[in-house]
Formats: C-alpha cells, structure tokens, sequence
C-alpha cells in the first residue's frame, strides 16, 4: 500500500448544482461597515500582525457557520483560536451545507449574525467569488498556496482534504465493506448512507464521483455513478438519512460515505460509547477533493474573520487539522520545512492507487448531470 498526500487541487467552476443563492433582505453593508479591516487585504495592510491581533480583539467575537466540531478536527481548532486570542466564537448550524453558507451570506447580509468566514467545497467558493460575496485576503503563507489551489486574488483559497471513504459500524455490520461494489450486496439492506445531497454537499457530491470511477465511468463521465446509486436503492440497500455521530451510534446510519478524515474523526467518539468504527478507502473508486476557505465580504468582524485564516495556515492550524486526519494544503511544504506533526502524519489513512482530479470542465460537466438527474432518480 502506499501513504499519499494530496498535492493537486480539484478544478472550480463557476456555475455549481442548483446554487442560485437565497436574494438578500436586508441592503446593508454588513456589520464591518467603514472599518479599515473591511478593506484589508494582507495583515500588513492593518500595519501587521499585531495590529491585526489588536483589532480583532476590539471585535472580541467571531461568526462561523457548518462547522461540525467532529469535522477534521474543527473543534480542537475552534477552541485553540478562541483562548489563544481571547475572542468569543459564535457558532451557527454546524451542520450546514455549502449551498446553505452561501444562503446565509446573502440572506443576512448587514446582520450582526452573518457567517464572519466560510469553508466551502471549492466550486461553491468559485460561486461566491462570481456573485462579489468574497474579501480579497491572502495570509501571511500565501506563498506555500500552491497557485492551482488559490484564487489569484486571495478571495479563496483550498484549506485541507481527504479522499472518500467508507465509514462501517462494525459493532452491527459482519463483514465491513471495502470497495464501492461491496454496497450493492444484501446484507447491506438499508445501510448505505451519503454525507448529505450530491446536489448540494460537496461530501456527496464527490461520493458519487467515487462510484462513478468504480463502475466504468471516468473524470468526463460521472452517469455511471449515479446510475450505480440507482442499483442501490432498487437493492433496497440505500438509506436517505444524513449521517451524524448520532444516527451511526444509533444504529440509523452503519454505513457512511464521507470523506476519510469526517470517518476517521468519529472512531474515537464513537468508541467510548462501545461503537467499533472502520473506516475503508474503497479499492475501486479513489476520489479526494480539497475545502476552501474565504471571508464573507460584509463580515460583522472583518478583523476577526482575518485573524482566523492567519490562524488556520499558520503551522499551529495546518497541524490541527493533520491531527483530524485531514491533508491541509500547505503539508508540502510543512514536510520540506520540518514543521509537520510526524506522528498526526503517520496516522492518515492509507490509499492504495492513484487519485484522479477532475478539470475545470470536467466538474462543471459532472455537476450538470447530478443536478438533472439525482433528485429524479434517486431522492425524488
């Protein structure tokens, strides 16, 4: 088997699945309003990085939304920033999809409780840099942003990923499965559960990119994957419920197609209430994919939501979420300097093969096909 790290950024684009965003009922210009950090585009733009810390402070609170503590390893980063600058974090629907963030920029634009800072599936974040919703910034490591992972103009940016994975209760389940095509077999009744909808959560989106490349199909052709999960609902074996630590601990949710580090992450939590958790990257569908990071433009704390991105791609964030089981985006780096940690390393899970990368036009295409035919033949 080999360890990989990913080194190469899924392609954006501009148009996504159904993404028309909700339309705005409030026309002001957010809780920034004329405050110099609203305009900052690089800590030194504030004088530097002590000036920055000062003003977010002032702040003295940050708004984030669809930030799952037991998501990459979120809240040992949510709790890490907020004592270690003494600022408040709010934290709004962590369960939220990309789709739902975009929402919630538009439709509490000027609110005191719009999202500060968003992390998005990287097409969503394209979205939202098209529609003018995205601050301009670049953290004081933007030279270790690989280019094909960055929007030139520092209005987003890749922050970690991971590839799909299988997460398997084995406390319930015999005989765990370990490829895309063990999910249409009948002790699997039920079982097979998606992180969300491919036509709105990046998660499951990608997942059925996985089963696209597992049943014949390839980077110009994701059909197959959907017609795979044809196969597995007329099997009686797929489960519409979205899967959270609670629905796995109950029993709702034993089989979970999420990212391997969202897998990885519930195998400790899940333990200590006597759940077993493996967690499979399929041998027949490798797929990985990256996040994005990007500031709301009409940010109520335009300094704090600043201080947050320095904080999560300094060598104190990008470890954080390595320990989570993520591959953050500077890890290429970190491992040339010395600065990753070495043992959060070691414990990424294993992938054997190589990984495939879509193109700009090969997702824009992909994603086309899921928002036509999904919700008609799987969910619908």
């Amino acid at each position: 088997m080999r360890r990989s790290t990913l080194r190469t950024a899924v392609a954006v684009v501009t148009t996504g699945l159904a993404l028309t965003a909700c339309g705005s009922g409030d026309s002001g210009s957010g809780g920034g309003g004329d405050s110099e950090a609203a305009t900052a585009a690089s800590a030194e733009d504030l004088g530097g990085m002590e000036e920055l810390i000062e003003a977010a402070q002032a702040e003295g609170e940050l708004n984030v939304i669809a930030l799952p503590r037991d998501w990459a390893n979120y809240g040992e980063m949510l709790d890490t920033f907020s004592e270690k600058y003494d600022i408040t974090i709010n934290e709004a629907t962590p369960d939220a999809s990309s789709q739902d963030e975009i929402n919630a920029v538009t439709s509490q634009k000027g609110q005191d409780r719009a999202p500060d800072v968003l992390d998005v599936g990287t097409s969503f974040a394209q979205q939202a840099a098209a529609q003018d919703l995205l601050a301009p910034y670049k953290v004081e490591t933007w030279d270790d942003i690989p280019e094909n992972q960055r929007d030139p103009e520092g209005r987003w940016y890749n922050d970690y990923g991971g590839f799909i994975s299988i997460g398997c209760n084995a406390s319930v389940i015999a005989e765990c499965p370990t490829s895309i095509a063990d999910l249409l077999d009948p002790q699997y009744a039920g079982k097979v559960a998606l992180n969300g909808n491919p036509t709105q959560a990046a998660a499951a989106f990608s997942g059925v990119w996985a089963a696209s490349l597992a049943n014949g199909g390839d980077l110009d052709d994701i059909g197959p994957g959907i017609d795979f999960f044809k196969k597995v609902k007329d099997a009686g074996n797929f489960n519409p419920v979205e899967v959270t630590p609670a629905t796995v601990q109950s029993g709702e949710t034993p089989l979970a197609i999420d990212w391997d580090y969202v897998n990885a992450g519930l195998t400790e939590t899940l333990a200590e209430a006597g759940v077993e958790w493996q967690v499979a990257v399929p041998t027949d569908g490798i797929f990985g994919s990256y996040y994005s990071q990007a500031i709301n433009k009409f940010a109520p704390h335009p300094a704090a939501a600043r201080l947050w991105q320095e904080f999560l791609y300094s060598d104190e964030g990008q470890n954080i979420w390595l320990k989570g089981g993520s591959r953050p985006v500077r890890l290429p780096a970190m491992e040339e300097e010395g600065t990753a940690d070495a043992d959060a390393l070691a414990g990424l899970p294993e992938v054997e093969g190589d990984v495939e990368f879509p193109t700009q036009e090969q997702q824009t295409a992909a994603q086309k096909v899921v928002a036509d035919r999904w919700n008609a033949e799987i969910s619908g």
